[in-house]
């Protein structure tokens, strides 16, 4: 009987529902693990740049690697008898959620609790966490084309899934109020309330939505069987010539040219991005903890974490009308021209510091969430071009987190050591080293600054206009738009025509 109005919340709301519990601990996580680690826990450099070098390569591996752990018997499954279908693949992959989702809120709650030596525990608690966030991201990525089938209700389910990481940008409000290194403990109690909703969350909602696909596998019996036939029509197809070896694959996947600039450019935003969020609370302190009230900053965090789900519906009805490569080169031309205007204002105009902090940030994100679109762009050419039986979408969105996640781990290591360069100062050491100590006149005010705060300044301004200077110059070199692009759409669709499934919503 307490589950019976739960019972009314439809499918969308419920599957949207678990992107909140992801991200209501994953933005939290991206902001304060690397000044927890160096703060609060005094790692010392060897052992941080050690534990980041190990995650680099295992963040980059595990997306491929889980991806085939995950679907393997899926994809050897026999061809007649009793092979699986569509509703044993969708409680499968809720069973997973409902073990990996509770798993993934204990790791990041050992982040905030002291259990080991600092250096061990961070690299412990980096690929733990990162493992069982690859999991859930992945079946919940997957339940999208297995819930639904047409491109109506396949768009709902998105939709509320950014409503939802919207709602769950939230708690990065509430942890400002909550943060401070000096006094952890009052960090912690938050860290473990965040924690146990979670947890409590993957539960009550994977249970609900097992539940309720178990009793509507009657209705959508006709859909899975016309699923089912698909599948099993479509495999044959690959039996007369030579499958595709890896090294092949990786063969062409090297000469593919619009595949590698793309990669290049992803690369530089996936850091960003990171690199952002990792140094979001350092540019809070130091440039702007004197002149804006806790309140006010804690503000300026949750904007800067909501925003760009909230922009990505405006992006979506832009590229709708320009193309999306017009509007992802517009993004990079706008973060290079604030960048060089905050640069020319100097850092006394706290107002217009605030404001580029968070437009830096939404900006940044809102390009992030349209690149989805760009690879699924890709994966249409490398059909074409390969002139494949079948489209290996999962395989390609594998192959680019591969390539660009390195992005994720550089950001902390090149951030850290652009702040030694800027200032002299060691965040390791908490001292500033005097040998390399370059006090820099503010051209402003005619006085003095302290060297930490221009060169957090720095590092706020330069490492933007970098960053889109690269992103300019790989994004010119991609051809895959206009006329090129409808050309491979169109080619796809004739090469597919009555084996496509829903092709808009790849």
């Amino acid at each position: 009987m307490k589950i019976a109005p739960l019972c009314v919340v439809s499918t969308a709301v419920l599957y949207g529902s678990l992107a909140l519990f992801t991200s209501i601990l994953h933005n939290v996580f991206l902001l304060y693990y690397v000044e927890t680690f160096v703060s609060v826990y005094k790692i010392d450099k060897i052992s941080f740049w050690v534990g980041e070098a190990v995650f680099l390569l295992w963040n980059s591996l595990n997306d491929p690697l889980f991806g085939w752990l995950s679907d393997r018997a899926f994809l050897s499954s026999p061809q007649s008898g009793s092979s699986i279908t569509t509703p044993e693949v969708v409680l499968k992959r809720l069973k997973a959620l409902s073990t990996n989702g509770p798993l993934f809120a204990l790791s990041f709650l050992a982040f905030w609790v002291a259990w080991a030596r600092p250096g061990l525990q961070f690299l412990l608690c980096l690929c733990l966490y990162d493992g069982f966030l690859t999991m859930v991201d992945l079946h919940h990525s997957a339940l999208l084309a297995d819930l639904a089938v047409s491109a109506v209700d396949r768009a709902r389910l998105n939709f509320h899934c950014s409503v939802f990481s919207a709602l769950g940008s939230f708690s990065v409000f509430l942890s400002y109020c909550f943060w401070n290194k000096e006094d952890f403990y009052s960090f912690r109690l938050f860290c473990v309330t965040l924690s146990a909703f979670s947890i409590l969350g993957f539960l009550l909602v994977s249970r609900l939505l097992q539940h309720r696909f178990q009793k509507e596998v009657r209705p959508r019996q006709d859909e899975a069987l016309t699923l089912k036939e698909l599948s099993v029509e479509n495999a044959p197809l690959t039996h007369p010539e030579k499958p595709v070896t890896l090294g092949q694959y990786l063969k062409q996947l090297s000469k593919h040219k619009n595949f590698m600039w793309f990669v290049s450019m992803n690369l530089i935003q996936v850091f960003h991005c990171h690199f952002n969020s990792n140094f979001f609370p350092l540019f809070l302190e130091h440039l702007l903890s004197d002149n804006v009230s806790t309140s006010t900053g804690s503000i300026l965090l949750g904007i800067s974490f909501i925003a760009p789900h909230l922009n990505n519906l405006y992006f979506l009805t832009l590229c709708q009308r320009y193309g999306v490569y017009q509007v992802i080169r517009w993004l990079f031309m706008l973060k290079l021209g604030l960048s060089v205007a905050m640069l020319l204002a100097g850092a006394d105009h706290i107002y217009l510091l605030c404001i580029f902090i968070a437009s830096n940030r939404v900006f940044t994100e809102g390009t992030c969430k349209l690149l989805k679109l760009v690879i699924s762009d890709l994966v249409d050419e490398d059909f074409v071009v390969n002139r494949r039986k079948q489209a290996t979408s999962a395989l390609l969105f594998g192959m680019v987190a591969l390539l660009t996640k390195p992005g994720q781990t550089f950001a902390p290591l090149i951030g850290t050591w652009l702040l030694c360069v800027y200032t002299g100062y060691d965040i390791f050491d908490k001292e500033p080293m005097k040998d390399s100590l370059v006090s820099v006149p503010d051209v402003a005010s005619g006085s003095g600054t302290p060297p930490l705060r221009l060169g957090c300044f720095y590092m706020l301004v330069f490492v933007p206009i970098t960053c889109a200077l690269l992103q300019l110059a790989a994004w010119s070199r991609f051809t895959l738009h206009g006329r090129k692009l409808q050309g491979i759409k169109t080619l796809r669709q004739g090469a597919q025509h009555g084996h496509l499934i829903d092709v808009k919503a790849i």
